[in-house]
Formats: structure tokens, C-alpha cells, sequence
């Protein structure tokens, strides 16, 4: 049984935070029972009402299962999890080691950007497509600061995804947008390169404009992949390939 005491603080925040992170690392195994309610008050010094109100989060977030019986099991995250867990992980030390997070957003964004630009040259209003232009072209006077060109960027891709219609999308672009990568620990220098590309910038909402739906993708993806890092590998994660 560990020492380990939180504070009074958050206590049922702080209690899921610990127990999501046992889960994440192994710590508690997938198919096991989740630890009693009574031996996690007593071991984190807490009310088990405390207790009740992590495992409420940890059931939100798709960590455990309740079952009929009463019994809390611990279910496999790589197969239960949603995005919003992937945007803690970077915090979880053990899984920061397996888990090139910086990398894996920033695919998925780039993934994401490419498929909205087609979307938005297809379905977007003539007086949106006007708009990205418009702001293209404003973009050529932001900077040279990168945190300036950073929210420039930001607002200019919002229309692009606004435009695609595509509502999942725009969701996965505010969680990303909302945590400013900070999850996947990608400081706004490592996307220089993208961000200073202003040629690039101007000629996807060009495609976009002339509704050409393969360029768009294409221009899209050659943006955002500047932002990729670039592994000689891949290393197959603990635990086994999810």
C-alpha cells in the first residue's frame, strides 16, 4: 500500500487523475477489477464518496466499466478511450516513453486538414471561400513574431474546417486548437517552417476558391506535414501494438 496523500483540495480530481494513470501505465490491468472502493479511501486517506466521484470520471472516460453486479472492471483503454483522453497523455510519465505524442497529433492534424480542405472546396459557400482567401491574404502580413502567426493560422484553419461541413471535424479541431498542443508538448517553434510558409498558405485557399478538391487535399497535407516530425522508426509501444 502506497503512502502516497493527496490533498483536500480537488480530492476526487486528483483521485481520478492517479487511478487514470494506473490504468494508462498497466499499473491496473485491463480486465481486472478496479481496486474497492473501501481499500482506495484507505489507502489515499479520502471519503469514499470522493472515491465514488473519480470512478464516475474514470467511467466517463471510458477507463472502467460498471457492471450489473456492482463490480468495477478495468477495460482496455487502446479500445474504449476517445480523443479527449489523448490529449492527457503526454501527462502520464510512463506512457510519454512509448508514445511519440507530438508526432501522433500532429498526424492527426494533418490528416484531419487535408480531408477538411478537400471537404471545404467542395461544399463551402462562394462568400466563405472569400473569406479564406481574404485571410490568406492577411496572413502575409502577420508576424514575423510566431505566436502571432500561430493565431493567425488558427483562425484561418477554422474557416477551412467551418467550411467542410463536416461537424466531427470542427470538434477534433477545438480539442486540438483548445489544448494549443500543449498535450503533445509541440512548442510553436518545432512549426516554424510550416507557420513562415506563406506561399503555401496562399496557394491551398486559392484551390479552395477555384474548387479544385485534390489540390486542396494535396496543398493541405504538404502544409501540415511540415509540422511532422520526422522518426527513423516506429517503436512498437508497450503493452503491444493496440
Amino acid at each position: 500500500m502506497t503512502e502516497q496523500r493527496i490533498r483536500r483540495e480537488a480530492v476526487s480530481e486528483q483521485l481520478f487523475t492517479l487511478l487514470r494513470d494506473r490504468i494508462l501505465s498497466g499499473d491496473l490491468a485491463a480486465g481486472v477489477p478496479l481496486t474497492a472502493e473501501r481499500e482506495l479511501a484507505a489507502e489515499f486517506g479520502v471519503n469514499r464518496h470522493a472515491v465514488r466521484e473519480a470512478v464516475k470520471r474514470l467511467q466517463q472516460a471510458r477507463l472502467v466499466e460498471v457492471s450489473h453486479g456492482g463490480r468495477t472492471m478495468v477495460l482496455d483503454w487502446r479500445r474504449t478511450a476517445g480523443l479527449d483522453l489523448a490529449l492527457q497523455l503526454a501527462h502520464t510519465e510512463r506512457l510519454s516513453t512509448s508514445y511519440d505524442l507530438r508526432r501522433d497529433v500532429l498526424e492527426m492534424r494533418a490528416s484531419i486538414g487535408a480531408d477538411a480542405a478537400r471537404l471545404c472546396a467542395a461544399r463551402c459557400p462562394d462568400r466563405t471561400a472569400a473569406e479564406i482567401v481574404s485571410a490568406a491574404a492577411a496572413y502575409i502580413n502577420t508576424g514575423p513574431d510566431l505566436t502571432d502567426l500561430a493565431a493567425a493560422d488558427v483562425t484561418w484553419w477554422r474557416l477551412i474546417v467551418e467550411g467542410s461541413g463536416n461537424i466531427a471535424y470542427l470538434l477534433a479541431f477545438n480539442s486540438l486548437v483548445g489544448e494549443g498542443f500543449t498535450a503533445g508538448e509541440v512548442p510553436t517553434e518545432l512549426r516554424a517552417t510550416e507557420l513562415l510558409d506563406v506561399a503555401g498558405h496562399m496557394k491551398l485557399a486559392a484551390l479552395i476558391a477555384s474548387r479544385d478538391e485534390q489540390g486542396a487535399e494535396a496543398a493541405a497535407r504538404a502544409l501540415l506535414a511540415r509540422s511532422v516530425p520526422v522518426t527513423p522508426h516506429t517503436r512498437e509501444p508497450e503493452g503491444g501494438t493496440p
